[in-house]
C-alpha cells in the first residue's frame, strides 16, 4: 500500500488527474473514493438527477447551516458520493466560463493560470460534437454535445430575449460568452459523460492505477512538515497508504478544506476547539466560500411542458419506452435547455448574470412538479461577491463539514439580483413568449416590476443554491493563501490541492468543467516536478 501519488476524492477534477497521472505508466497512483462505484444506472440516464440527488447513496446530502442573509433558511447542497463525484449527479450543462475569469486570476498573482494558458488544456480535455471551431476540442475523452432535445416554450423565450434586444450566441464556450442561445451538456448519444466516464473508464485497466471506493479519508499524515500518506476508513476499519511522492486532495470544496482541518492544517482556533493538533496555522482555510444563487421565477403557459408532460404513469412508460429504444426524448435532457449571459448594465465588461430555461417548474424539487403547465427562467449572478466559510462541527472526520454561504451580504449582489429578475420579467414580456404566457407564478403581480425592496426580499426567501461551491482552498500568490500557483499548500511538503476549492474568484457559470481543467493541470504540474 505504497505509490507515487494518491489522489483524494474521484470527483470532477480527480478523475482526470489520476488517469493522466497514470498515463504514460511510470508513476504508481492510488484514487481514494468515499462513495462508491457508478454502477447505479440513472448515473447514466442524463435525467438520472431526479434520483440521484437526494439519495444518501449517491449524494452526500450536504445542508448548509441557517443562513441569516436568505431568510435564516438552511440550503441543500447535494455533492457527488460515487465516482465521477458530483459530475455524475449533476445537471450535465457544460460552461467553462469567461476567458475574463482566468485572465483575472493571473492579475491576482497566479501564473500559468491566465486564458492562454488555460484553453489548450480546455480543448485537450474535451470532444465537441457541435462542428469545429478553432477554440473546441476534437479528441479528449469528455464527451460534449449540443442540444440534443427541444421544447417549444424554451425557444420561444430564447426567440424573445432577441427580440428584447439581447443577441444570439451560438456557442458561448467559443471565446464571447454573451447572448442568448441553448446549454451543451456533457453527454452523447443519450448518456452521461462524467468524468470517471471519460477519464477513469479507459484507464481501469492500467497496473499502476488503484482505484479504492468506500474509502472514507480521515487525514493526510504529515510528517516533519512533509506529507507522507493518507488515512482512511473502509469497511469499519482504519488503514494508512504511502505516498512516495505527494498526496493531492481533490475532494471538493466543502470537503477538501475539511480534510486539511482533520489534519492539523486551518485555523488554530477553530483546531484547537475541537481537539486537534494544529500543525499549521492556516487563517485561510475554509475562507472565501463562494457560490452561485439562483432566483427562480416560474411561468404559467399555455404551451405543454414536463409538468404535463410526465403527469400519468402512461406518458411516463412511453418516455421510458422511447429512451428505451432509441436514446432520445425527455430521459436525455439535461437540468436546463436554454440559457443566456447577459449584463445587467451596458458599462459593464462582461456578462454578470446567467439564466437557466428549464421546461419544467416546482415550488421544491423534492415536491414534485406543479400541476400547471409552467417554465422557470431561473437567473443567477455570475460573479457574488458575499463569501461564506466552510467549518468543523466536530473532530470526527463522518460528520459533514458546517457551512455557512452568507448570501447576498453585499450591496452589488442585492442589487444584482433584483436586476436578474427585473431581465427575466422584461424577457416575459417579449413575443413570442408572451403571447403563451397566462400568468406569473412567482414572484407574481403582487410585486410590481419596480418594487425593488419587495423583489429583493422574495430572493432572500425563495433563491436556492445551483450547488457551484468554490474557493475554500484559496490559490494566490501571498502568504496567506492557502496554495501557491502549483496548486502546492504553503508550508507543507508533498501536498496539494486540485478542485473547485484552489479557484480565488468563482467563475462565470457552471463549474463542472473548469474542475475537469483543473484536474488536468494539475497532473501537468506534477508530472513536470516528477521529472525535475
Amino acid at each position: 500500500m505504497e505509490f507515487d501519488f494518491i489522489v483524494v476524492g474521484a470527483g470532477s477534477a480527480g478523475c482526470a488527474l489520476a488517469a493522466r497521472l497514470s498515463e504514460n505508466g511510470k508513476h504508481t497512483v492510488a484514487l481514494l473514493e468515499a462513495g462508491s462505484r457508478d454502477w447505479n444506472p440513472w448515473i447514466h440516464i442524463p435525467v438520472g438527477y431526479f434520483k440521484t440527488m437526494g439519495n444518501p447513496k449517491t449524494d452526500w446530502c450536504f445542508e448548509t447551516e441557517e443562513d441569516p442573509t436568505s431568510g435564516n433558511r438552511s440550503h441543500k447542497w447535494p455533492r457527488g458520493k460515487v465516482l465521477g463525484g458530483s459530475s455524475s449527479i449533476n445537471g450535465l450543462l457544460y460552461v467553462r466560463g469567461q476567458k475574463e475569469d482566468y485572465d483575472g486570476w493571473r492579475q491576482m498573482g497566479c501564473t500559468g493560470w491566465g486564458w492562454d494558458d488555460v484553453l489548450p488544456i480546455f480543448k485537450r480535455s474535451e470532444t465537441w460534437h457541435g462542428g469545429q471551431d478553432e477554440d473546441r476540442g476534437t479528441d479528449g475523452p469528455l464527451m460534449v454535445s449540443p442540444k440534443n432535445l427541444s421544447r417549444e416554450i424554451v425557444d420561444h423565450w430564447v426567440d424573445a430575449a432577441v427580440a428584447a434586444g439581447y443577441p444570439l450566441n451560438e456557442d458561448y464556450n467559443a471565446g464571447d460568452q454573451e447572448g442568448v442561445g441553448y446549454f451543451q451538456q456533457t453527454a452523447y448519444k443519450g448518456r452521461r459523460c462524467s468524468s470517471a466516464v471519460a477519464y477513469l473508464k479507459p484507464a481501469r485497466g492500467r497496473k499502476n492505477l488503484q482505484v479504492i471506493t468506500h474509502a472514507h479519508t480521515s487525514r493526510v499524515v504529515i510528517e516533519d512538515g512533509v506529507a507522507v500518506g493518507v488515512e482512511f476508513e473502509r469497511k469499519g476499519k482504519m488503514q494508512t497508504i504511502k505516498a512516495r511522492r505527494e498526496v493531492v486532495l481533490s475532494a471538493g470544496a466543502l470537503a477538501s478544506p475539511q480534510i486539511m482541518m482533520l489534519s492539523g492544517l486551518g485555523p488554530s482556533e477553530e483546531l484547537a476547539n475541537h481537539g486537534i493538533s494544529v500543525i499549521r496555522d492556516m487563517p485561510e482555510v475554509g475562507q472565501n466560500l463562494q457560490d452561485h444563487l439562483q432566483a427562480r421565477p416560474v411561468f404559467k403557459t399555455t404551451l405543454p411542458t414536463m409538468n404535463v408532460e410526465t403527469n400519468n404513469i402512461f406518458k411516463q412508460v412511453l418516455i421510458a419506452a422511447e429512451y428505451a429504444m432509441f436514446r432520445t426524448g425527455p430521459m436525455t435532457m439535461a437540468a436546463s435547455l436554454g440559457t443566456a449571459f447577459l449584463k445587467t448594465d451596458e458599462r459593464l465588461a462582461t456578462p454578470d448574470i446567467q439564466f437557466h430555461i428549464q421546461p419544467f417548474s416546482a415550488d421544491k424539487p423534492a415536491d414534485g412538479p406543479h400541476k400547471f403547465s409552467g417554465f422557470t427562467a431561473s437567473v443567477c449572478q455570475l460573479r457574488p461577491e458575499s463569501m461564506g466559510h466552510v467549518g468543523l462541527k466536530s473532530g470526527d472526520f463522518r460528520q459533514n463539514a458546517a457551512v455557512l454561504p452568507n448570501y447576498l451580504s453585499t450591496t452589488l449582489d442585492q442589487q444584482t439580483v433584483v436586476k436578474g429578475i427585473q431581465v427575466a420579467r422584461k424577457i416575459a414580456g417579449f413575443d413570442p413568449v408572451k403571447s403563451h404566457i397566462t400568468e406569473e407564478h412567482s414572484p407574481g403581480a403582487h410585486i410590481a416590476p419596480d418594487d425593488e425592496a419587495g423583489i429583493l426580499e422574495w430572493a432572500r426567501q425563495t433563491a436556492v443554491s445551483i450547488y457551484h461551491p468554490a474557493g475554500t482552498c484559496r490559490m494566490g500568490a501571498d502568504e496567506q493563501s492557502v496554495v501557491d500557483p502549483d496548486l502546492k499548500v504553503r508550508g507543507v511538503k508533498g501536498l496539494r490541492v486540485a478542485d473547485a476549492s484552489i479557484m480565488p474568484r468563482l467563475v462565470s457559470g457552471n463549474t463542472n468543467a473548469p474542475c475537469i481543467m483543473i484536474g488536468e493541470k494539475a497532473a501537468d504540474l506534477m508530472l513536470r516536478s516528477a521529472q525535475a
